[in-house]
C-alpha cells in the first residue's frame, strides 16, 4: 500500500529519520508511537507530501486516497452549517446532485431525448454512489461524535476549536479513504465519543495510522505498533500492551548481549595490555586490536520510563470527611446540571468523575473546590482539609518571564532546590531545562510545569480537572505514579481511561441530575455499565444517589457484636500478611532468576520467567490493596 524505503529527513544538522524503512499493508491498524520530538507528526506530513524527505523514497499507488486529521485543522472556520461542512466529503455526489437539479430545471421547457438520457445517466451514477443516503450518513457520524440534532444546522464558526475539530474528523470519516492518518484524534473528544470512535475504527475496512497518547484507545483499535526512536522505525506485531511486553523482552535480551560483549571486550583488552609490550606477541596483540575495532558494538538499553523519585508531603492529615455535599442544585438558563443531590468525599478516596461533555463534571468539580458559589444547597469542607485545584485555565497564571525552577521556588519556598529539581526531573525537565523561560515552552510543557507546581502545594486534597491534557505517555505515567503514592484524597476529571483506571478506587457520574457512585475501578465500572446498557433489566440496579445510599448504610449496619467482628477481621488480616510475605519471597526468587545469565540469554526461558514474574507482581499488588482495605475497616471499628 505504502512503502517507505531508506527515509532520511534532516532538520538543520539533526537527522529526525536516518534510513528508516516501513511497509504499510492494506487493512492494518497501526499505532505510531514515540517520545515527543521523535518525528511522529513529521512522518505523517511526509507521507501526505507536505514535507519532502532529504533522501530515500515513499511509494504508493497513484489512486490511493488518504484522509489526514491534523491539529492544524483547529483553525479552520466556515459560515456554513456543520452538516454542510461534513457533507463536503461527498464531492462527486454533491456535484452530481447539482447537475441533476440543473437538468430537471431544463426539462421544464426542453423535452429532448438527449436531455433525458443525460439525466438518466446522472441519476444512475448518483444512486450507485449511494447519493440518496449521504445526508443520513452525515447525521449519523455527527451524532456519534457528540453533536445534538439541533446543533447540526448551526454555523461551524459558532463552535469552539475543539468542536470544529470534531466536524473535520466527521468529514474525513465520511470520505472513507483507503488509509486514515489520525494525529491525536481523541484530544477534543469526551468519553462517549471516544468509545463511539473506537467502534467505528475497529470496523473501518481501510488502513489506519494513529498518533495518540491515549494508550487505552490504542489498545482497543490497533493491531500493529510502530515505534519511532533514534531515527528508526521498529514494527511490533500487536497492540500497545503487546508492544510493552515484547519491547521488555527484547530489552532483556539486548541487556544480556551488552553485558556479555562488555565482558568479552574487557577480557580482550586485558590480553592486549598484557602482550603488546612483548615482541613475540606483538603481532597477536595488533590482530586483537583490529578485531575490537571492527566489532559491531551492542548498545546498552536506555531507560525510557522515568519514575517518581520524591514523596508528596503535607503537614496535616484531614479529618474523615473531606467534603460533604447536601441538597445541591445547579442550573444554567435552559439547562439543569444538578438537582437536590448530595455526596460525601472521605479521607483517602481517589475518585474519577466521568461522563459526556455538558453533563456538569467541571461544574461539580468547581463547586467541590469552592470556585463556584452560584448554587443552592451546601458544600462543607471537613476538618484540616487543605486543597489544591488544578485546571487548564491555570496555565494562564504561570509567570511567563520566570524560569521553570524560579516559578516553583516562588510558589513552594519551603522546598529545597534539590527537591524542586527532583520534582521537575520526574516531569521530564532535567539539567539546564529548569532554566528555560516559561514563555518558550509548548502547551504540553506548560501543563507539566503547572502540574509540578500543584503537586508541591502543602495539600491533603487534590482537585484535578483534565490533568492529562497535552501530556505524553511518559508524563501520564509519572502523574499516575505520583497519585498512587500520594496519601491524601483525590478527585479527578479526565478522558484518559488508562489514567483513571490506575488512580481511581471509586467512580462518580451524573445521571438524571444526581451524583451517583460505582465502588470500584474504571474498568470494572465500564464492564458493569456495558451490561446495564445491553440488558438494563437483567443487569444490577443503578447506584442510588449518594445521600440515599449513606442513609441506607446506616440502617443496615450489622448487629453483630463489635468485639467479635474485630477479632475475625484481625484473624483475616494475619492470614493475609502471611500470604503477602510468601508472595514477596516468590517475587524475589523470580527477580533473581531474571538476573541469571542462563535465563536472559535464552529468549524462551526469559519470556516464561518474565510472565510468571508479572503474574506474581499483579497478585501481590492486589493482595496489598485488600490488606489496606481490611486494615481501614479495623481502624474504623476501633475508633
Amino acid at each position: 500500500m505504502i512503502a517507505i524505503n531508506n527515509l532520511t529527513f534532516e532538520i538543520g544538522a539533526r537527522a529526525l529519520y536516518d534510513e528508516a524503512n516501513w511497509h504499510i499493508k492494506p487493512g492494518e491498524k497501526i499505532g505510531l508511537i514515540g517520545a515527543n520530538g521523535t518525528g511522529k507528526t513529521t512522518l505523517l506530513k511526509i507521507i501526505v507530501g507536505d514535507y519532502k524527505p532529504t533522501s530515500g523514497s515513499i511509494s504508493m499507488a497513484k489512486d490511493l486516497t488518504i484522509g489526514y486529521l491534523n491539529q492544524d485543522l483547529l483553525s479552520y472556520s466556515s459560515d456554513k452549517s456543520i452538516l454542510h461542512v461534513a457533507m463536503e466529503a461527498f464531492e462527486r455526489q454533491n456535484q452530481l446532485h447539482t447537475e441533476i437539479e440543473t437538468l430537471l430545471k431544463k426539462l421544464e421547457t426542453d423535452y429532448s431525448e438527449d436531455l433525458l438520457n443525460k439525466l438518466s445517466d446522472k441519476q444512475v451514477e448518483f444512486e450507485a454512489l449511494d447519493g440518496y443516503n449521504i445526508e443520513y450518513k452525515a447525521h449519523e457520524i455527527l451524532a456519534g461524535l457528540g453533536f445534538a440534532e439541533a446543533d447540526q444546522d448551526r454555523k461551524l464558526a459558532t463552535f469552539s476549536g475543539g468542536w470544529r475539530m470534531r466536524v473535520m474528523l466527521a468529514k474525513i470519516l465520511l470520505q472513507a479513504p483507503d488509509i486514515l492518518l489520525l494525529d491525536e484524534p481523541t484530544n477534543h473528544l469526551d468519553l462517549p465519543s471516544i468509545v463511539w470512535l473506537e467502534d467505528y475504527l475497529r470496523n473501518f475496512e481501510g488502513a489506519i495510522i494513529i498518533v495518540s497518547h491515549d494508550r487505552w484507545f490504542l489498545d482497543k483499535v490497533i493491531n500493529r505498533t510502530v515505534e519511532s526512536r533514534k531515527g528508526k522505525l521498529t514494527v511490533y506485531a500487536g497492540n500497545y500492551s503487546f508492544y510493552l511486553e515484547e519491547k521488555g523482552l527484547r530489552e532483556e535480551i539486548q541487556r544480556g548481549e551488552f553485558k556479555n560483549q562488555q565482558a568479552k571486550i574487557k577480557q580482550e583488552e586485558k590480553l592486549i595490555e598484557r602482550f603488546r609490550a612483548k615482541a613475540s606477541k606483538a603481532k597477536m596483540a595488533q590482530s586483537r586490536i583490529k578485531m575490537l575495532d571492527k566489532m559491531e558494538r551492542v548498545d546498552d538499553v536506555d531507560d525510557d520510563n522515568p519514575s517518581v523519585n520524591f514523596n508528596f508531603k503535607f503537614s496535616k492529615p484531614s479529618g474523615r470527611h473531606v467534603v460533604v455535599l447536601e441538597n445541591v442544585s445547579k442550573s444554567y438558563p435552559n439547562l439543569t446540571i444538578l438537582e437536590n443531590t448530595g455526596a460525601v468525599i472521605e479521607k483517602g478516596d481517589k475518585i474519577a468523575l466521568i461522563g459526556a461533555n455538558g453533563k456538569g463534571k467541571s461544574t461539580l468539580l468547581r463547586i467541590i473546590a469552592g470556585a463556584d458559589k452560584e448554587y443552592t444547597g451546601t458544600s462543607t469542607t471537613g476538618h484540616n482539609v487543605s486543597q489544591t485545584f488544578f485546571a487548564q485555565h491555570q496555565l494562564e497564571s504561570l509567570h511567563l518571564d520566570n524560569e521553570i525552577l524560579a516559578e516553583l521556588q516562588s510558589f513552594a519556598p519551603k522546598h529545597t532546590d534539590t527537591e524542586l529539581r527532583s520534582i521537575l526531573g520526574s516531569f521530564l525537565f532535567t539539567g539546564d531545562d529548569v532554566f528555560k523561560k516559561i514563555k518558550v515552552l509548548s502547551g504540553g510543557e506548560k501543563s507539566r510545569v503547572a502540574l509540578a507546581k500543584a503537586l508541591t502545594a502543602d495539600a491533603n486534597f487534590l482537585v484535578l480537572d483534565e490533568p492529562t491534557n497535552h501530556l505524553d505517555m511518559q508524563s501520564v505515567n509519572i502523574l499516575i505514579q505520583a497519585i498512587q503514592q500520594y496519601e491524601g484524597t483525590v478527585i479527578a476529571v479526565s478522558h484518559d481511561r488508562y489514567f483513571l483506571d490506575n488512580i481511581a478506587n471509586k467512580i462518580w457520574f451524573i445521571e438524571n441530575h444526581q451524583i451517583k457512585e460505582y465502588p470500584g475501578t474504571y474498568q470494572e465500572y465500564e464492564e458493569w455499565n456495558s451490561k446495564r446498557q445491553i440488558a438494563p433489566k437483567a443487569a444490577a440496579p443503578a447506584p442510588k444517589p449518594l445521600k440515599e445510599e449513606k442513609k441506607e448504610q446506616v440502617k443496615q449496619q450489622p448487629s453483630e457484636d463489635k468485639n467479635k467482628q474485630l477479632k475475625k477481621l484481625n484473624q483475616d488480616l494475619g492470614k493475609m500478611e502471611q500470604q503477602i510475605a510468601d508472595l514477596e519471597q516468590e517475587v524475589k526468587q523470580l527477580e533473581n532468576k531474571l538476573a541469571d545469565e542462563e535465563i536472559f540469554n535464552n529468549p524462551a526461558k526469559l519470556k516464561e520467567t518474565n510472565t510468571a514474574y508479572q503474574h506474581k507482581q499483579t497478585a501481590l499488588q492486589q493482595l496489598q490493596q485488600q490488606w489496606e482495605t481490611l486494615a481501614e475497616q479495623i481502624m474504623e471499628l476501633e475508633a
